[in-house]
């Protein structure tokens, strides 16, 4: 029997079904498989009921019902279980067949897999998928990386069953070879990691600063989000703030402050420690969820380590004074969303430089403008950004994006300041600005640092009469040697 089907898809979690439903919507025969067999028979018998898709119970099955070039997308669990199929794949498939990853794969792995299914004359497309459930099933944000030879082969489905924007632009497209796509899939998930932490201290101030219901929060954000701050996660947070638990009481005041992970913000910040990049903000997004599984610790402390009582008091009970100062927490969100984006991209410019890859700064900001999870009207101003200069260094010396940060800056100072001084925890508000004040300074006391370390190790140092890359040591005891350590890396 003559083969039938466009794609076929292993692993049948939510995931996975939303984007066998999606491929499905948009004309294309997708082969559903799973592990387990009787998730197949549900599928079908339930969700898929209807549809022209086709369930297996074996891979070899899965991959007879394939028209050529094959193409296998896997949604499963990353690390050894995508190993392991690839090694059960193998076998089945014939040079020019394409194995798709669409999971949370780590782009080292993603680049290591590139090369073997190269080998064996295979090709192979490590992608990003952002967007959650909804996202797979109305449309995700796709970014494919791998084998540029496959791209040509997948490019009409990912294209149609992502998310358009702009009139009908897809937020899909080729990112670049090796581990690129699952990259910059990773640099998306520490952004929404600092995204998610900067909205949850300015809820942080308006609750415990302020003194704010969940209902007039809600109000808030509600505003914020016909603004700047348009954006997917603002629109989430107003409607958690609106929901009510089975008593009328908020439902989020119920939850347990101890944040979950699943480590792909830890490895964006490994990855920029790597690089010598600075991803400050990121950095702080994924330590608060640490410092915040520390619950039992923390209730402890909270008995034993006194500070200032948070209640801005006068500003509380003025009305002009409060609508003023949640003024300044949306200037200090949007100023530091700002800066976390502005690193974000300096990692990728530093990934894109050390693995050789050739990235479209303004493109992907395009295809993270839909389906995605840090979707947001924002990001239309970073492609403008690199569209108007795509050697673009940093986003904070585009004179868009510097008139923001200059129009934000008294108000993020004062939130900053505020929150040191009444004891209310703000790490990605402050390192943001931090970064900023670093930035911005030609002169930083480094230069002391230098000397501690030529010192104690005598690892030399530059000196400002002399030309870069001279390196000199101080015998700082008198009972030292001229012999130096080594030189110092930037």
């Amino acid at each position: 029997m003559e083969p039938t089907a466009d794609i076929a898809l292993i692993g049948l979690a939510v995931m996975g079904q939303n984007l066998i439903l999606n491929m499905n919507d948009h004309g294309y025969t997708v082969v559903a498989y799973n592990r387990t067999t009787e998730k197949v028979d549900h599928f079908l018998a339930n969700e898929a009921k209807g549809t022209k898709v086709l369930g297996t119970h074996s891979l070899e099955e899965m991959v007879s019902k394939l028209k050529r070039p094959r193409r296998v997308m896997m949604l499963v669990k990353a690390g050894k279980p995508v190993d392991e199929f690839i090694e059960h794949l193998l076998p089945l498939l014939e040079p020019g067949d394409i194995i798709i990853d669409g999971g949370n794969s780590l782009f080292d792995d993603t680049a290591r897999r590139v090369k073997l299914c190269e080998s064996k004359g295979l090709l192979y497309v490590g992608t990003g998928v952002s967007g959650g459930e909804e996202g797979a099933r109305r449309g995700p944000s796709i970014m494919p990386g791998g084998s540029p030879a496959a791209w040509p082969h997948v490019k009409e489905i990912f294209q149609a069953i992502s998310a358009k924007v702009d009139g009908g632009v897809p937020c899909c497209d080729w990112v670049g070879e090796g581990g690129a796509g699952h990259y910059v899939k990773m640099v998306h998930n520490g952004i929404e990691y600092g995204d998610m932490q900067l909205i949850c201290e300015a809820y942080n101030i308006m609750k415990n600063g302020l003194g704010m219901s969940a209902d007039e929060m809600h109000e808030v954000l509600k505003e914020w989000n016909t603004g700047e701050l348009d954006s997917y996660l603002i629109e989430i947070s107003r409607d958690i703030l609106a929901k009510k638990d089975e008593d009328g009481s908020p439902l989020v005041d119920k939850i347990l402050d101890t944040a979950g992970q699943k480590g792909t913000g830890k490895w964006t910040v490994i990855n920029s420690q790597e690089l010598g990049i600075p991803i400050t903000l990121m950095a702080e997004a994924v330590y608060s969820r640490c410092v915040s599984a520390l619950k039992d610790e923390r209730h402890r402390a909270a008995r034993k380590l006194k500070g200032p009582n948070p209640l801005l008091h006068s500003t509380a009970k003025s009305p002009a004074k409060k609508k003023a100062f949640i003024e300044d927490i949306r200037l200090a969100l949007y100023a530091s969303k700002i800066i976390s984006y502005a690193q974000g991209y300096m990692l990728m410019r530093a990934a894109a430089k050390e693995y050789k890859w050739n990235l479209n700064y303004g493109g992907i900001a395009l295809m993270w403008r839909g389906g995605c999870i840090i979707r947001s009207r924002f990001l239309g101003k970073i492609k403008e950004a690199y569209d108007n200069n795509p050697k673009l260094s940093n986003l904070l010396l585009d004179d868009f994006f510097r008139g923001e940060i200059k129009k934000s800056q008294k108000g993020w100072r004062n939130v900053v300041a505020t929150a040191a001084k009444k004891g209310i925890p703000v790490p990605a508000f402050s390192t943001a600005l931090a970064f900023f004040d670093q930035y911005r300074s030609a002169v930083l006391p480094a230069n002391l640092l230098q000397a501690q370390r030529d010192y104690f190790g005598a690892h030399t140092y530059e000196r400002v009469d002399k030309p870069r890359g001279e390196f000199f040591h101080t015998n700082w005891t008198g009972r030292g040697g001229d012999v130096s350590s080594s030189t110092y890396t930037v």
